[in-house]
């Protein structure tokens, strides 16, 4: 969405109109190349044990992942899973957070559900955004990737930073929202309410799988 300001002058003094808006239709360029980020889907946020909230949301987006990465890897785009990989004493562990997903741990492997393939990119991240000290930037560049479709857990977190973040190094971004979730379902929508149409759009999209692959060409 575009504005334009009208202005005029007033015994030398500039005053501002409200902004005239001008709506634009925006449609996603299907030879563009996209790479889907799967975030966070790691047994630790699995375990019945832990008894987090956002594990019951998580597992009912398992399919829907498993259905969009079938199609990312039939049609020769990458597949990454990016996952937390932290370590016991870091940072952020100091606030509420409890040591989860620890580096090296069972936890902190992707999910058997999802049946990652040998040809799936598996990058461990150290904190909650997968561009964040990772080597993805120079990964996708070397793909001639433009798309960054970004689905897992947790929305308002993980997801949605690194959703910016893939702005931030010149990525258009898609959060997909059928393959995302959050600790409640309110919550899960609030995030997308918030991102689904901004000063970033159309380079930030909030879409349906089915939206993502329509745009991107597939039937």
């Amino acid at each position: 969405m575009l504005s334009i300001w009208k202005k005029w002058s007033t015994k030398g003094t500039l005053f501002a109109e409200k902004p005239i808006y001008k709506e634009k239709t925006f449609t996603m360029i299907t030879n563009s190349n996209p790479a889907i980020l799967v975030i966070d889907m790691v047994k630790d946020y699995f375990d019945p044990r832990r008894n987090l909230k956002i594990t019951p949301y998580a597992r009912a987006i398992i399919d829907s992942i498993k259905d969009l990465t079938r199609v990312f890897r039939t049609n020769g785009w990458p597949v990454i899973f990016a996952t937390d990989s932290f370590k016991e004493d870091d940072f952020i562990f100091s606030a509420r957070m409890k040591p989860e997903s620890l580096e090296g741990t069972e936890g902190a492997q992707v999910i058997d559900e999802l049946e990652r393939k040998p040809e799936d990119f598996w990058l461990p991240k150290p904190r909650f955004s997968a561009f964040f000290q990772t080597g993805l930037t120079k990964y996708l560049r070397e793909r001639n990737v433009t798309i960054c479709a970004v689905a897992g857990i947790a929305t308002p977190f993980c997801v949605l930073t690194t959703a910016i973040d893939a702005i931030c190094y010149d990525f258009r971004s898609v959060i997909v929202s059928d393959c995302s979730a959050a600790a409640s379902e309110e919550i899960h929508k609030e995030t997308l309410h918030l991102y689904t149409k901004t000063a970033l759009y159309p380079l930030l999209k909030v879409r349906t799988s089915s939206e993502l692959l329509s745009d991107l060409g597939v039937d």
